[in-house]
């Protein structure tokens, strides 16, 4: 009798330990590489897209999406450049358990090597540029054409309709966030002011606004600053639910921003957007050019972004 009774206490026991909370999945999620993407006007591109545990957990249920670029540099430490990651699926999952946003799947757009600067580079500032600016735009596509504009057009056109029809997304502006740092950060401004249609959030993180090396850039900085204040000017328009973050910090590269973020919060000032509400910028002393710091912030950046208001 005692045995028996014994067993049992232990079988409930273990029923207990077992039992995982229901809408609480645990794992970390899962990876789908897509390669060699032909994309018209462009150099074939890579996505990596991550799914949060809740995807497979719960099969009846749609998700928000949030694209970032430089997706290389966003999930494993042995495919990014420096050794370096955003770790942007550890972070989601930290934020999804505290409540603090709700689960997205990540879609991370690979940077086309040296392709990088001619993609990400809005064409409107390019072709803006004059004098020095300009030859330095042109040394640093390599003497090939800014494609940016085929580039958001294939993010809105062509990727953005093959995650919507493979997975269960919510698929409204909404629900479509996109995200990047330095040219990144510049690609994502320039796309949720381009396309509000399809957009309704972006993350500008360490934004690169000087568009050339700073030195060149610091020569001619009325005029280089005088290209985004006439875009926003005529490009920006009202918020109408949109929401964008802005950050720079103060070390390496990140210390040449200041006078050029300061001019683009003047133009979201002129704009009538309400700060802190539909926009924000931050500034992270001791923070350098890179991914661990972009990593140190993104739960901030996320939270501010994503959460629910």
């Amino acid at each position: 009798m005692a045995a028996r009774l014994l067993a049992a206490l232990l079988a409930l026991l273990l029923g207990a330990c077992a039992t995982v909370p229901q809408g609480a999945p645990q794992g970390e999620g899962r990876f789908v590489e897509w390669t060699h993407i032909a994309a018209a006007g462009l150099p074939d591109q890579r996505v990596t897209i991550w799914l949060p545990p809740e995807y497979d957990a719960h099969p009846d249920r749609r998700f928000p999406v949030l694209y970032m670029h430089d997706g290389h540099n966003l999930f494993d430490p042995a495919k990014s450049n420096f050794g370096k990651v955003w770790a942007v699926d550890k972070t989601m999952l930290r934020l999804t358990a505290e409540g603090r946003v709700a689960p997205h799947i990540v879609v991370g757009i690979w940077a086309p090597g040296p392709d990088r600067y001619r993609q990400y580079l809005p064409k409107f500032a390019a072709d803006a540029a004059r004098g020095a600016v300009k030859e330095s735009v042109e040394a640093n596509s390599n003497g090939g054409p800014i494609v940016s504009d085929r580039y958001l057009d294939w993010i809105v056109g062509a990727l953005k309709p093959r995650v919507d029809r493979d997975f269960r997304t919510r698929a409204g502006r909404e629900d479509t966030a996109i995200a990047g740092s330095s040219m990144g950060g510049l690609m994502s401004c320039y796309a949720i002011a381009a396309r509000p249609d399809v957009f309704s959030k972006a993350a500008c993180v360490s934004s690169h606004w000087p568009i050339v090396l700073p030195e060149t850039a610091d020569a001619n900085r009325a005029a280089v600053i005088a290209i985004w204040r006439d875009w926003l000017a005529n490009n920006l328009g009202e918020p109408d639910g949109r929401r964008i973050w802005m950050d720079h910090g103060t070390e390496t590269l990140d210390a040449n921003y200041a006078p050029y973020q300061q001019a683009i919060d003047r133009s979201f000032r002129a704009a009538g957007w309400p700060e802190g509400e539909a926009w924000t910028s931050r500034v992270y002393p001791g923070a350098a050019h890179e991914e661990n710091a972009w990593a140190a912030r993104l739960p901030e950046v996320l939270t501010w972004l994503l959460a629910d208001r």
